[in-house]
């Protein structure tokens, strides 16, 4: 039977079969048994589609209006008890529940247990999430009954909280829409929370990370006390009386000169910590896990130059450099110390939408219309980029394929070419030129010796234009779901002074969610900004150092084949 229904807030449609539907609209509903959170019905006009359960309140003739799967409770409660357990989330997996674990964990790298590090609290206990976003932002709990509500017709959410930063007299439907889709990042990130005020203030806030202008605009504060720090000495260790076995590094950072030795899952920790902090911020990606081959020599050298690269990227931040668990894991060398470091960093609260009340920001004014087009600018550079680095690397590559096997083989060929003429030259002793035979072996032997450093040649160069092009690749990849936080809080600061326009929300709402929107534009050109500080420098030093190695060795080539030459100077 065909019920009433009024809309509780704006939809609009964005697939086929869909419909959109406008606040206060008379709807017509085919049925109250939603499909997946989803009801079929009529707009005013005249449309015949979906749209969400959670958006409409259906009208009983005689009655009080009811949500239509959840008789006893409005439609906005159960829109509020979903955002409630995405705070919710956030605030377990700051303790340590590993939704923002590296999509990479499920391999353990040393294929041990925790014992020797922290038997109470480990990474490795953390349950794993797949498809996580490119930041590592956690998916929604899809066992959640809010997630998909025809699955779990017993729950029943709780009547809803109203929000802080809303007037009680407000009417009902002056708040913004939350967005329909709650698995895109500016939800699960917690931002969307954050621009709508449903973040509470801590009553002590211990950190702080200052933003100022700058020559180029929005800048991270540089950090009073730059250092840096060597990633050096890989060596092989056995515990369990050779049972297990491990590589562990020796880090020293400058500014305390004592040095610190870490494995692989210790990097892999602090990576997790980072990536469950730092919400706005491209955390460079780890180097990559590899099953077998892991105490290889080759595989041990590329993985130490990769940790070197990454090591300069953190401790050049402005932010991630004065990170309390960064600092923690550089310079703890007691074991009970660390497990309490550790422990206290899971236990972080300012993490997530959390970590943007940290952010102190300038008072200049910027026209949100600006930050808009300069991000957009940004987004089309970043992709751009992302195409020409992955282009790049795919070219170094197979260069490197043409050094170890192509480039070898055809000199090896020529140099066997070469010494079987000098043999054949050898045949007829009569007419034989001892001289002229001995030069030709000798060019023989050259080329060959010239295929082998054509071999040799890509450590030297190529090999660390491919690490610094794969560092890119990873905080490129960061970027799309970074500005999609923005774009989300731009969508609301619209909406919002929209709905103010036209009363349905008090400006000082309005106000709200614009300048809580001003904190993610700062914070994401501070950003874009040490992008691009870091790129010049990076790619200045890459491609001198590529040409350097490049000069060095035609030179070294070039001698071989001038001792060569003079061979036959006086025959």
């Amino acid at each position: 039977m065909a019920l009433k229904g009024r809309a509780l807030y704006d939809f609009n449609s964005e697939t086929e079969g869909e419909i959109s539907i406008r606040q206060d609209e008379d709807l017509v509903v085919f049925s109250e048994t939603s499909l997946d959170g989803w009801l079929q019905g009529q707009n005013s006009r005249g449309e015949v589609g979906l749209f969400p359960a959670s958006y409409v309140e259906i009208i009983h003739p005689g009655l009080g209006t009811n949500h239509a799967d959840y008789p006893g409770c409005s439609a906005g409660s159960l829109g509020t008890q979903v955002s409630a357990y995405d705070s919710s989330s956030q605030a377990r997996s700051s303790g340590g529940s590993g939704f923002f674990s590296n999509p990479g964990s499920f391999e353990d790298d040393d294929d041990d247990d925790w014992d020797d590090w922290d038997d109470g609290c480990t990474v490795v206990e953390e349950p794993r999430a797949s498809g996580l976003g490119t930041n590592g932002h956690p998916p929604l709990n899809l066992s959640y009954p809010g997630a998909y509500p025809s699955r779990h017709m017993a729950f029943r959410p709780k009547p809803p909280l109203e929000r802080q930063d809303s007037l009680a007299s407000a009417k009902r439907g002056s708040m913004v829409g939350r967005n329909l889709n709650r698995f895109s990042c500016f939800v699960r990130s917690g931002v969307e929370a954050f621009i709508l005020g449903d973040v509470p203030m801590m009553a002590k806030i211990a950190e702080t990370y200052s933003i100022e202008m700058g020559p180029r605009g929005p800048q991270w504060k540089a950090d009073p006390h730059p250092f840096a720090c060597s990633v050096e000495d890989p060596t092989k260790q056995t515990k369990f009386k050779g049972i297990k076995s491990y590589i562990s590094y020796k880090l020293t950072p400058t500014h305390s000169g004592s040095p610190v030795y870490r494995r692989y899952k210790h990097f892999d920790w602090l990576y997790n910590r980072l990536l469950h902090k730092f919400t706005v911020i491209s955390v460079p990606h780890l180097p990559e896990k590899q099953a077998t081959g892991r105490f290889e020599e080759d595989f041990i050298e590329k993985r130490k130059r990769r940790l070197i690269l990454w090591m300069d990227h953190m401790t050049s931040h402005p932010v991630l450099s004065q990170y309390e668990g960064f600092q923690h894991f550089l310079s703890c060398l007691d074991d009970k110390q660390w497990k309490m470091g550790k422990r206290r960093a899971e236990k972080d609260e300012m993490v997530g939408a959390s970590f943007l009340l940290t952010l102190q920001i300038p008072t200049e004014h910027q026209d949100l219309q600006d930050v808009e087009d300069r991000v957009d600018t940004f987004k089309a550079f970043s992709k751009k980029m992302d195409d020409s680095v992955l282009q790049l690397s795919t070219v170094a590559s197979e260069l490197v394929r043409k050094h170890a096997g192509g480039f070898r083989k055809d000199f090896q060929k020529l140099g066997n070419a070469f010494q079987a003429i000098s043999q054949a030259f050898q045949m007829d002793p009569p007419f034989s030129s001892e001289a002229l035979n001995s030069a030709i072996s000798h060019t023989g032997r050259t080329y060959e010796a010239v295929g082998e450093m054509f071999a040799e040649q890509p450590k030297n160069d190529l090999f660390h234009m491919l690490d610094m092009l794969s560092l890119y690749q990873g905080l490129l990849s960061n970027f799309p779901d970074i500005i999609h936080l923005q774009k989300g809080a731009f969508a609301k600061v619209k909406e919002s002074q929209r709905m103010s326009d036209e009363g349905r929300m008090v400006q000082d709402e309005a106000d709200g969610i614009r300048r809580r929107c001003r904190v993610v534009g700062f914070a994401l050109q501070a950003e874009m900004n040490h992008f691009h500080q870091r790129r010049e420098l990076d790619f200045q030093h890459m491609m001198q150092s590529y040409l350097r190695q490049q000069i060095l060795f035609y030179q070294r080539v070039a001698q071989q084949l001038e001792k060569a030459l003079r061979m036959y100077d006086h025959l």
